[in-house]
């Protein structure tokens, strides 16, 4: 047993109580959306000192026959855990799960996370609540998450499904066997360029990172793509030279990248690409020419009202020819002062 992905799997006996209402154990495939984990990461930061480990909700899609499950979101739900019990606020999680299900009806709960790759006695009574019947994931199995949050080491997550044990119905209520299954953590192009990002900030000391603009996001795709064009170059001159081994496998992947290109004359692709560039251009300027003139105009109106409050002239005299002439200047102070504002 010394290889950590090798699990020794056991005929498990059922409570007589349990019989028949089993929830289903098939197989899984969890797939994880990067947010869950950063939402994961952000509750072990902000964690009290004298906790070992943090627990919290996950939600999610599951699809149609239940073999497939991806986590979405999460939330944090307190408990206080000891050597000797463990007290999770119950209340507080029904709570936070009508409102999260208010505000996101397509998501239903899916399981739990823990930051700890340990899984105790408590951890089958935790999922032991959230595979319930009522307000648990039944009749479907909870997914139990683990992300492992010690320092100085790389994040590790790992993901299981439960089944009951126990040769009585009170002993299977707080006993469970935990069965791993497969994971994958998926982004999209929308979040690739956030998490490009964040790990370009883990090589400096102070941990920050500058935000690229549009021109040097393209920039830097475009460098990515001519790099990887030449090593896929040099990989086949190096193989033509008899210098490397050919690898019929990669060689099948090569040749169904290159038939998915299009077949367009490059000097139609330089051609689309610099319009393009210059409609990005022309938006740009557009947008801060806008933004510009917004500004100035209210600057301007600031401007006026400011000198028109200040101006002595404008409250009046006391007698009825001081509010005339003064009515005179303003006529006359305040027509200059519209043709400066049409200009």
């Amino acid at each position: 047993m010394g290889d950590t992905d090798s699990f020794l799997h056991l005929a498990r006996p059922l409570g007589p109580a349990a019989v028949g209402s089993q929830p289903s154990t098939q197989p899984l495939n969890v797939i994880i959306q990067p947010q869950a984990v950063f939402s994961i990461l952000d509750h072990s930061l902000h964690r009290n000192t004298d906790q070992e480990r943090v627990i919290g909700t996950l939600l999610g899609t599951r699809s149609e026959d239940g073999t497939e499950v991806e986590i979405r979101n999460c939330y944090a739900v307190p408990h206080t855990e000891t050597a000797e019990q463990v007290e999770v606020d119950m209340d507080y999680q029904k709570q936070m799960l009508a409102l999260h299900l208010r505000a996101n009806p397509k998501e239903v709960l899916v399981g739990w996370y823990a930051t700890s790759a340990e899984l105790n006695t408590f951890s089958a009574l935790i999922q032991n609540f959230y595979g319930q019947q009522g307000d648990g994931t039944w009749p479907h199995p909870a997914v139990h998450l683990t992300v492992s949050t010690v320092p100085g080491k790389d994040i590790e997550a790992r993901t299981y499904i439960s089944a009951p044990i126990g040769v009585t119905a009170e002993r299977a209520a707080d006993s469970c066997l935990f069965i791993p299954v497969t994971y994958e953590i998926k982004y999209g192009e929308s979040e690739k360029s956030g998490l490009e990002l964040v790990s370009g900030a883990k090589e400096r000391e102070d941990r920050t990172t500058g935000v690229f603009t549009d021109i040097e996001s393209l920039e830097r795709a475009i460098e990515q793509v001519l790099e990887m064009l030449d090593r896929v170059s040099n990989y086949v001159n190096n193989v033509l030279d008899e210098d490397a081994t050919p690898s019929s496998a990669l060689g099948q992947f090569l040749m169904n990248a290159l038939s998915l290109a299009p077949k367009v004359d490059p000097a139609d692709i330089e051609r689309d690409f610099n319009n393009h560039l210059q409609d990005i251009l022309l938006v740009s300027y557009l947008s801060n020419t806008i933004r510009t003139q917004i500004d100035l105009s209210n600057r301007l109106a600031t401007a006026a009202l400011t000198l028109g409050s200040g101006d002595p002239l404008a409250e009046g005299g006391s007698g009825s020819g001081g509010g005339q002439k003064g009515g005179q200047q303003d006529q006359r102070r305040g027509k200059p002062r519209n043709q400066n504002r049409g200009d």
